[in-house]
């Protein structure tokens, strides 16, 4: 069960007393947080599944679908935002949660919380609840305020559990390398051949030690990084997708829109027109 505490088309925050809200695939074109006060169970999303308990705090980005297994009974909140409420990439300065919490293609998207940490993000939400029910002056701008500090200091919590938030504990130096070379060469270099080459190691010895590591496929870790520039230049620019195609090292731009709809399970028009910056919003 679910009790909304507000609901329009930018901003919706919930809290929950079950798991019927997770229980089949959900995707919104939003950005989704949930945070589990009480509870424990399996989260899946991307094909990859991860295991939680206790205070935990869940990160996801617009269209990326998910689902809860819940062991036992959850408890806590769900908050969807639209980029026409708060932009992640056009307020990175400010926020720095973009590549942290969210579109960060190497990392877990669950966090979790001690006591103290879950505390203080609770009250955060608890703060923005207690807004949305007293409606005054600048209701808008309090509630950006709000969230803006709480994605600070999930980021920060983030960021002092897994430092750098970029190198994962024991991580094989090929892992770092291959995280690098795909920095550096996404937008022309597509294939899994290309960098196993770069890295002098064959690409079926490459690919298992990605599996291992990352639990992806090694096209899929190429495919995603691509992805996530691709709806970062949709939502942003006016740019033709045509253009972006280009620049991404795409000459063909329905090889491109098949690509990403493969990849984002939608097109990329469509992507644009309901998460692009300036276009009406609806939560699924």
């Amino acid at each position: 069960m679910s009790i909304p505490i507000v609901d329009n088309n930018i901003f919706r925050l919930l809290s929950f007393r079950d798991e019927s809200n997770f229980s089949g695939f959900q995707r919104t074109n939003c950005y989704t947080i949930i945070f589990v006060l009480n509870g424990n169970g399996i989260f899946k999303a991307e094909g990859l599944a991860y295991s939680f308990e206790g205070k935990t705090l869940i990160c996801l980005s617009p269209y990326q679908p998910y689902m809860i297994n819940a062991s036992v009974t959850l408890q806590g909140y769900v908050l969807h935002f639209h980029s026409d409420f708060l932009c992640v990439y056009k307020h990175h300065n400010e926020v720095a949660c973009n590549g942290v919490l969210f579109d960060n293609i190497y990392r877990s998207p669950i966090l979790s919380l001690t006591e103290a940490e879950g505390e203080k993000l609770h009250q955060m939400l608890q703060q923005m609840e207690a807004e949305v029910h007293d409606i005054g002056l600048a209701q808008y701008e309090l509630l950006v305020s709000y969230l803006k500090i709480f994605l600070i200091h999930a980021t920060r919590i983030k960021v002092l559990e897994q430092p750098g938030a970029h190198i994962i504990k024991d991580e094989p130096l090929i892992v770092k390398n291959l995280k690098d070379a795909i920095e550096h060469y996404f937008r022309k270099e597509h294939s899994a051949s290309y960098y196993s080459g770069l890295l002098n190691i064959s690409t079926k010895a490459l690919a298992k030690i990605i599996k291992s590591h990352l639990g992806k496929p090694l096209n899929h870790l190429i495919s995603e990084r691509i992805v996530v520039e691709a709806k970062r230049e949709l939502y942003l620019t006016s740019k033709p997708v045509k253009e972006i195609a280009y620049d991404l090292g795409f000459n063909d731009e329905y090889y491109f829109s098949r690509f990403f709809k493969k990849n984002a399970a939608i097109s990329p028009q469509t992507y644009r027109d309901t998460v692009g910056s300036g276009k009406l919003a609806t939560i699924n």
